[in-house]
Parts: C-alpha cells; sequence; structure tokens
C-alpha cells in the first residue's frame, strides 16, 4: 500500500491524537520490544515520531534511538520534536522506501508500527532487517487487525500469521504474541538467532 505522507500537519492531527495512548498502548508495546536502558533501537517508519519519547526514555541517556522514515518532511518534523523535547539520544534519518539503510549487526531491536502493510516486498525486506539486527536482537511489527474500525482499508492489512511467514522467509524466528493486551492491533515478533 503507498500512500503520501508528506502533510505533516494532517498526519499529525492523527498519529499524535491524544486519543492514541489508549489503543496503542505504548508503554506495553515498547516494554515488549524489551528496549533497556543502553540499547540502540530503531523506530522504522517513524512518522510524526509519536514512540520517540516513549523508546528514548526506555533506553536512557545511554542508549540510543534511530528513528526512520522514508518521508523528508516527516524527518525533518522528528528533529524539531526531538529538539523540543530534549530527546537527545533520538537521531531522525531519511532512508529509501526499500531499504532501511542500517548497517550489519548495528541495532539491539527494531519497532515497526502500522507500517508494515505499506513496505513492498516484506520478505526481503525482512532480510535486510534480520542483518541490520545483533545477534538475538528483536523485531517488533504491530499491525492492524483484520476486524478493527481502525487503520487502513481492509484490502491493504495482513493477517499476523502472514507476516510470521514473512519475518521467517527473511531469516528470523518469528511468532505472533498472545498475552498482548493492545484492542485494534496484533504483535508479531522476530528474533535474529544467535
Amino acid at each position: 500500500m503507498t500512500h503520501d505522507f508528506s502533510d505533516v500537519r494532517r498526519f499529525e492531527r492523527i498519529f499524535d491524537a491524544p486519543g492514541r495512548a489508549r489503543w496503542q498502548r505504548p508503554v506495553e508495546v515498547v516494554g515488549l520490544l524489551g528496549a533497556a536502558p543502553g540499547k540502540t533501537v530503531v523506530d522504522l517508519g517513524a512518522g510524526t515520531g509519536y514512540f520517540l519519547p516513549y523508546l528514548a526514555a526506555a533506553v536512557g541517556p545511554t542508549g540510543r534511538v534511530i528513528a526512520l522514515d522514508s518521508e523528508a518532511a516527516m524527518v525533518a518534523h522528528m528533529q524539531r520534536r526531538a529538539e523540543r523535547e530534549g530527546l537527545r539520544v533520538v537521531e531522525a534519518r531519511a532512508v529509501a522506501e526499500g531499504d532501511p539503510g542500517l548497517e550489519a549487526s548495528s541495532v539491539d531491536a527494531i519497532l515497526i508500527v502500522d507500517t508494515w502493510h505499506h513496505i513492498p516486498e516484506r520478505a526481503q525486506y525482512a532480510a535486510r532487517l534480520r542483518e541490520a539486527l545483533r545477534p538475538g536482537g528483536v523485531l517488533l511489527v504491530v499491525d492492524f487487525t483484520l476486524e478493527t474500525d481502525q487503520g487502513p482499508p481492509v484490502g491493504a492489512r495482513i493477517a499476523p500469521d502472514v507476516v510470521v511467514q514473512e519475518l521467517q522467509a527473511g531469516g528470523l524466528v518469528a511468532e505472533i504474541i498472545a498475552d498482548e493486551t493492545l484492542p485494534d492491533q496484533y504483535v508479531v515478533r522476530g528474533t535474529r538467532p544467535r
């Protein structure tokens, strides 16, 4: 699914809506990711940077948060947000749509929220992300269930078992997280074997 995300103000009203925390449960999501002090984590398809304060708090002053997006206007917005909110451990970067631009074995965890359905050739992309993860590193895909009223059109959504297959095809050990409590989304964890 392709979409134009250049109108930052429009998407800021959606992505940073006051009620999002109720259904997105960012603290729970960051906990499932395993972000911890001193770790390097990536927010892939970070948009307006909704998760950046949560990730920065989790990795602490010795950690690092790399916020990636293919939309230059979103990256500029995240840079301003990080400066305004004092998120010194955050680095926002523009990346090509088909390449996360991450060095091999350079990150501990990758968070992909509401974005996986936008990525073409997902199995190949998962392989690139696997290479970026350190051994034992975690990738978390959070996306909308097929049943919810939230999110993209139903035809653009991906079932969680398909995400598992795509991550496995990319060389990750993948599973659906059964004990999460997000009301409108599912969570799939992929791990790079040690």
